[in-house]
């Protein structure tokens, strides 16, 4: 990991990617990954194993990390190993040494389809303009100290604006996918969270005064990571900010709990009711409507 000074007090800071994630505030910090990991469906107990032993590396994260490098011009080094596959013992040597120090192991053939993508992106007029290096910075963390609950937080934006007044800025947030596609989206930012990313990313560039004199909005950049590697942008709608914005309140007072008390609770000692899901429920009663379950008498057994 890439030693840093600690850092003490609120502001933007241009810090390497793995030191970001080591989380490099002094009294400690929550992120919005982890906010999202101390609320249902996990709970506490959940994000302090992983604040303990880390995100183990994956191969979908190494394509969206390099992704972003290529797209965006920072983050963590690339690191293209000369081999078809994985599956010899000096591919997958190499592979574990990238990880290890903190560098994304891509084949050949992958770090084509990555260029490939980021082209794409480019010769998007929107997405391009969004993410232009003229507009603002790649990769830059903002801290600040959350007034009503007193917590430190800390964001990693994929990109920040240049504030300029009278203009409203547009934090834009790059996500690579397997669907773009407008029926797609709204499943995707529901099971990852994507809103309360946002929601975190205006806190805090609101917190730290970085909007100028106008209300910030977040935007969704989505890349689906198969030819022809389409683009599209999403705006999510005033309801699920709102949704976002008390369920990321909440992570903090659970945050603060837990910290206070050193207590990290899992599921709950109760025993809970269980019943099966609403379509499971309705789909029975459809079929008992249409007589799926009529029982029929055999012949010769008395009624």
């Amino acid at each position: 990991m890439t030693a840093v000074a600690l850092i003490d007090a609120p502001g933007v800071y241009d810090i390497p990617y793995d030191a970001y994630h080591g989380d490099p505030v002094e009294a400690g910090s929550l992120s919005s990954s982890g906010a999202r990991k101390l609320m249902p469906p996990s709970c506490p107990a959940k994000f302090k194993l992983w604040l303990e032993e880390g995100q183990a590396p994956s191969h979908e994260f190494d394509i969206g990390h390099a992704a972003h490098k290529l797209v965006l011009g920072a983050g963590p080094e690339l690191r293209v190993i000369e081999a078809s596959d994985w599956r010899t013992k000096a591919a997958k040597e190499q592979r574990d040494e990238a990880h290890a120090e903190g560098a994304v192991p891509l084949l050949e053939h992958e770090f084509e389809k990555v260029a490939a993508m980021a082209a794409a992106l480019k010769a998007h007029p929107v997405a391009s303009t969004l993410l232009s290096p003229d507009r603002g910075k790649a990769e830059q963390t903002v801290v600040w100290r959350d007034e009503e609950f007193g917590v430190w937080r800390r964001a990693l934006l994929d990109h920040l604006p240049h504030a300029v007044s009278g203009r409203r800025m547009i934090v834009a947030d790059y996500k690579t996918t397997n669907s773009g596609a407008p029926g797609d989206v709204p499943r995707a930012m529901h099971g990852y969270g994507y809103h309360q990313q946002l929601d975190w990313y205006l806190a805090g560039v609101k917190a730290l005064g970085l909007h100028g004199d106008r209300e910030p909005a977040g935007v969704l950049i989505f890349q689906e990571k198969t030819k022809p590697y389409l683009v599209s942008i999403f705006q999510p709608n005033q309801q699920a900010m709102d949704i976002a914005h008390t369920r990321n309140r909440k992570a903090l007072d659970i945050y603060r709990h837990c910290t206070t008390t050193n207590e990290w609770p899992g599921y709950g000692n109760d025993v809970m009711p269980l019943s099966l899901p609403g379509w499971a429920e309705w789909e029975h009663f459809d079929a008992e409507e249409r007589g799926d379950f009529t029982i029929t008498t055999p012949k010769g057994v008395p009624a």
